[in-house]
């Protein structure tokens, strides 16, 4: 995923459903290339890069 997705995701009212490694997250906040993103499943947080993040194609 790229900055401007993220950023986009982060102001939009509606859901999207974003993934790390397979896992569900949602996007806390973003820093340079960096997102912090809590795990749905579990409540984790954790920082990762925004490239990893990405959107599953229904």
């Amino acid at each position: 995923m790229d900055f401007e997705r993220v950023h986009a995701i982060l102001n939009n009212k509606e859901k999207c459903d974003v993934f790390y490694m397979e896992n569900p997250v949602w996007i806390q906040e973003i820093n340079d290339n960096i997102a912090r993103v809590g795990f749905i499943e579990n409540n984790i947080e954790k920082d990762v890069y925004i490239k990893d993040l990405y959107e599953r194609n229904l």
